[in-house]
């Protein structure tokens, strides 16, 4: 089967030496961010814009519409000044005299090329948030896969909160960005050009004196730009951390209530949202600086081109039509300056989110396949460990010469304190991580021989902490074995002794499962995952602690199943209860992540050894590693 559901390490944790991934483990779920460096603005503007271009694709044809409508919006744009100036001088202001034919066409152009702008305008903004949104489901697609395809370490370094940020938050500050800023960016360039052009062919002289306030706003734009950047990436790394620690406070809920940690968790939360507040302030009062010191450049820009422009005409250079229709055509010119400084904001912010998303797309998946790797057909289920050496940090060896050989259809129990390296075991026989040192073998091969999809099939595995997806309990049972039968999923339910409490809802194996079965008893979903693996019918079974979320008498039902499916099968399993592996044909104690005493049961009691001390105490259980 492939990898089931459950068998996950949980991705609130950072792998310390010793320490067993998952809920368990050290970090508490605040591995991804503490890690993180100093925040700076976007590392790569031009190279991050370039890439979410590429994801532009088919939509370019699209976007050259989009740009012809622009162009002609901007040309409605660009007459309506040079209109209204006609309009003015057909009025002569001395004689009193107005030329009426020359007014009324003016008007009559002037509805026509406004309603004909708005037109325009609505298309391309249809056509713009259609293409933003199918940009951005193409990447948030590209994201998910690329999420399937890391490997388990890239999970117990970061918090769930922090991956989903980047799942829903960066995600949408690009789709804000490619919708508010593509068509904007493009009409504010056409804009300034054309205006700049109409203000050249009105009047040199004014468009020497309106140019004195683009400096200014460039000036004013990159110095603004300089402080929103590096805050607007900040605020996305906090907002990171704040769904990391509310993902987890709510998934934890009962274990917070337990422990009367509310109001730390309150602290905790406040805290978090005091820095994300702090930062978004920040940033928000520096982008909301731009536009009003915009206002007054611009006017003292509008004032100096009123000033020369009456000169001019007193003198008769020019006209007051030219005047009037100069000065719309500054506005035009001006306004896309000021818009393309608060884009650049918008930029900025969508960028930032950009870079993090591209982070994860980055980031190495699980190491491909040998060129020459065969599927595990039919396996037998021999396994051997070589020498095997292993570290989640290279400085710091979790196993140190692991040898062992688990005959096909035979059951090996592995015991030992807490942190021992246990569950590194099999977490390095199914390739949630590759030996660093020797080799594992399945069937006579090197398991990196196999491709790893046909070798996790080849695994069933229930864990301490099961998980199950929202959907019905058919659903989830099915989960490892989507072609079975409903005959054959109540089969295996009954197997695993959960047909009974199934036939007591009332909706039975319809019934809706919440979020990871949160409307089930722990000792229920065990069950459900137990049934889960018989159905998948694996070769090799690993069960790491799978029945200590069940009471003593459905133990002993679980028991009897989990002896069935184990007929002639290879079996691994970590026990917290010694009496639990009696009947194992080998039980080896591991400690310090090596190998310190192996036997069967009668063979270590007698020895006298670590497990015959740990069994000869019922306060001292195994563990987990």
């Amino acid at each position: 089967m492939s990898r089931p559901a459950n068998a996950r390490t949980d991705a609130s944790t950072v792998p310390f030496p010793g320490d067993r991934p998952g809920p368990g483990g050290r970090g508490g779920g605040f591995g991804g961010p503490h890690r993180r460096g100093p925040v700076a603005k976007p590392k790569n503007l031009k190279g991050t814009l370039r890439r979410i271009w590429s994801y532009i694709g088919d939509e370019r044809r699209l976007l050259s519409v989009i740009l012809v409508f622009l162009v002609m919006s901007a040309l409605l744009g660009l007459t309506g000044p040079y209109l209204i100036g006609r309009a003015i001088d057909s009025m002569s202001i001395t004689g009193g005299d107005v030329d009426f034919g020359v007014l009324e066409t003016v008007i009559f152009v002037l509805i026509a090329a406004y309603v004909t702008d708005a037109v325009l305008s609505f298309i391309q903004g249809w056509l713009m948030a259609g293409i933003a949104q199918r940009v951005v489901a193409r990447l948030r697609q590209a994201l998910f896969a690329k999420l399937q395809k890391l490997p388990v370490a890239y999970f117990d370094a970061r918090s769930h909160g922090e991956v989903m940020s980047r799942l829903s938050n960066d995600v949408d500050n690009v789709s804000n960005t490619i919708s508010q800023t593509t068509t904007q960016l493009m009409a504010g360039i056409i804009g300034i050009v054309g205006s700049l052009v109409m203000m050249l062919i009105l009047s040199p002289v004014l468009t020497l004196a309106s140019m004195i306030t683009v400096p200014l706003v460039y000036l004013l734009g990159r110095s603004i730009t300089r402080k929103t950047g590096p805050l607007f990436k900040e605020q996305q790394v906090q907002l990171g951390k704040l769904n990391g620690h509310a993902e987890e406070s709510i998934s934890g809920l009962q274990v917070v209530k337990a422990f009367n940690h509310e109001e730390k968790a309150i602290a905790e939360f406040e805290e978090v949202n005091r820095k994300l507040a702090e930062v978004g302030l920040k940033a928000q009062i520096w982008s909301g600086f731009l536009m009003p010191i915009m206002n007054v450049i611009n006017n003292l820009g509008f004032a100096t081109v009123a000033i020369v422009g009456a000169i001019l005409a007193i003198k008769g250079h020019i006209t007051v039509g030219i005047i009037a229709s100069f000065i719309s055509y500054s506005r035009q010119f001006v306004r896309p300056l000021n818009d393309l400084a608060n884009i650049y904001n918008v930029l900025q912010s969508g960028v930032a989110g950009a870079e993090r998303v591209f982070e994860v797309l980055d980031e190495g998946e699980e190491t491909v396949d040998r060129p020459d790797a065969i599927p595990l057909a039919e396996p037998k289920g021999r396994v051997v460990f070589e020498n095997v050496g292993f570290g989640y940090r290279a400085d710091v060896p979790i196993l140190r010469g692991i040898s062992f050989t688990a005959e096909a259809g035979t059951s090996v129990a592995l015991v030992g304190p807490t942190g021992a390296g246990k569950t590194t075991v099999v977490n390095l026989l199914t390739r949630f991580y590759d030996v660093t040192e020797g080799r594992i073998l399945i069937d006579g091969r090197d398991i990196r021989d196999y491709t790893r999809e046909s070798l996790r099939q080849t695994f069933g595995i229930v864990l301490q902490d099961t998980y199950l997806f929202s959907g019905t309990i058919k659903e989830n049972i099915k989960y490892g074995n989507p072609e079975a039968t409903d005959a054959e999923v109540e089969q295996a339910a009954a197997m695993a002794n959960a047909d009974g409490f199934i036939r007591r809802l009332p909706l039975k194996y319809e019934t809706l499962l919440s979020e990871n079965g949160g409307n089930l008893s722990q000792g229920q979903r065990q069950l459900l995952a137990i049934a889960r693996v018989m159905l998948a019918k694996p070769s090799i079974l690993i069960l790491d602690e799978a029945t200590s979320s069940i009471d003593t008498r459905t133990e002993l039902h679980i028991q009897d199943a989990l002896l069935k499916v184990m007929q002639g099968r290879t079996s691994f399993i970590i026990a917290h209860r010694l009496n639990t592996i009696r009947d194992a044909d080998a039980i080896m104690v591991v400690d310090h992540g090596e190998i310190v005493e192996r036997g069967n049961h009668d063979s270590l009691v007698n020895a006298d050894g670590p497990y015959s001390r740990m069994y000869a105490s019922p306060l001292k259980v195994a563990g987990e590693a």
